[in-house]
C-alpha cells in the first residue's frame, strides 16, 4: 500500500504566499460589488422579458424591441461585471445611462404609452440606474482604499 500519510505543512514558506493573500483580500473585499452586479444581471433579464410579462409588446412593438435590446445589454454588462470586476470598472456608468434611457423611452419611442408601460419602465430604469451608480461608487471606494 502506498504511503499516504499527511504531514502537517507550513504554507508560509510557499513562494506565492504573498500573491495568494493579496488575491484573497481583494476577492473578500469586493463581495459587495459582486452582489450588486448580480442584481444588475437579474434586473437586466427582467427588462428584456418585461414587454411580454407586462403585455405591452403587441401595442408598442418598437418599445418592446428597445426594452429587449437594453435588457440584454444590461444583463451582459452585469454578467461581465460579476465575472471580471477588475476589468469592467467603468461600465457601471453605462448601466446608469441605460437606466435613464429606459425611464424616458416610453415617451421617445411611442406617441401615447400606456400606464403599465410607463410604470414598468420607470421602475426598471430607476433600479438599473441606482444599481449602476451604487456599483460605481463601491468600485471607486475600493480603488481609493487600495
Amino acid at each position: 500500500m502506498a504511503d499516504v500519510s499527511h504531514r502537517p505543512g507550513d504554507i508560509t514558506s510557499h513562494p506565492d504566499v504573498s500573491e495568494m493573500r493579496e488575491r484573497y483580500d481583494r476577492v473578500l473585499g469586493s463581495s459587495g460589488i459582486v452582489a450588486v452586479d448580480s442584481l444588475v444581471l437579474l434586473v437586466g433579464l427582467y427588462a428584456a422579458i418585461s414587454p411580454w410579462t407586462v403585455h405591452f409588446a403587441p401595442a408598442a412593438p418598437q418599445l418592446a424591441l428597445s426594452n429587449l435590446i437594453m435588457g440584454i445589454a444590461v444583463a451582459v454588462l452585469g454578467l461581465c461585471m460579476t465575472v471580471v470586476p477588475d476589468r469592467m470598472q467603468g461600465l457601471s456608468g453605462a448601466c446608469a445611462g441605460i437606466g435613464i434611457w429606459l425611464i424616458v423611452s416610453p415617451w421617445v419611442v411611442t406617441r401615447s404609452p400606456g400606464t403599465g408601460t410607463v410604470v414598468n419602465n420607470i421602475i426598471i430604469g430607476g433600479v438599473i440606474c441606482l444599481l449602476g451608480l451604487t456599483a460605481a461608487g463601491m468600485m471607486m471606494k475600493n480603488k481609493r482604499e487600495a
